[in-house]
């Protein structure tokens, strides 16, 4: 029998004020992690956008001016890097990613370019705001690189290893218990927290030991209702 636990009534209250932060585009003082130290770089440059998928051509020039802050910032952290890891394999590719498995094999890596987002912020934001939601597959920001021209960031996340599939009936019960409303198809929306959340199907999210693990995930920020 699938297992309910509601994420957001079991927030830490700094984790909460955390999560409403990242929703109202605030820099977040005192942050260690990189993925965040990142976020905050084009936070302080940049105004946050809640204009979601709309002109996105018109945000193009505003994507490649985060690019250029991205790369002289990953430079200055030493975390612009050269290439993927030795030893990591290529396994997949996904909607957005490029999966590998890690010379750790109990990680995969990510390669992603931020092609479902109009910026680079919004999509700092969505790998944020899950590392908030689900820390047990909370992404690790290696860093960044560049491939053929274009930026990737480079991801590590734990592997689950799963022994059963999950439903799209238990997964939408799952959003449901936890304040998202079904919109259309696979998509859901916080109207709370001004949370759009998609393509929520069989494939990523894993099931093990009658949990669901939400290994990808595609957030929005919308303004709260």
């Amino acid at each position: 029998m699938l297992k309910f636990l509601n994420f957001v009534q079991m927030l830490p209250h700094d984790t909460e004020r955390q999560l409403k932060a990242i929703i109202s585009g605030k820099v977040l003082p005192g942050v260690t992690k990189t993925l965040l130290k990142a976020r905050n770089s084009l936070c302080t440059a940049f105004e946050p956008d809640r204009t979601v998928k709309t002109n996105f051509e018109g945000k193009l020039l505003v994507k490649e001016k985060q690019v250029a802050v991205l790369k002289e910032w990953a430079k200055s952290e030493a975390c612009w890097l050269e290439g993927l890891p030795v030893g990591a394999t290529y396994l997949t590719r996904g909607g957005e990613s490029q999966v590998y498995q890690a010379p750790e094999t109990h990680f995969v890596l990510k390669l992603n370019d931020a092609v479902y987002y109009a910026t680079w912020l919004e999509y700092l934001d969505s790998l944020a705001i899950h590392n908030i939601l689900f820390p047990d597959t909370a992404y690790e920001l290696l860093g960044f690189l560049e491939i053929n021209e274009q930026l990737y960031a480079l991801l590590s996340q734990p592997a689950i290893l799963t022994d059963g599939q999950a439903a799209l009936t238990d997964i939408r019960k799952w959003l449901e218990n936890n304040g998202f409303t079904n919109t259309k198809g696979n998509d859901y929306i916080h109207k709370e927290l001004g949370l759009i959340l998609e393509d929520m199907h069989d494939e990523n999210v894993l099931m093990m030991d009658d949990l669901l693990f939400f290994i990808d995930t595609v957030f929005y920020i919308v303004e709260p209702s």
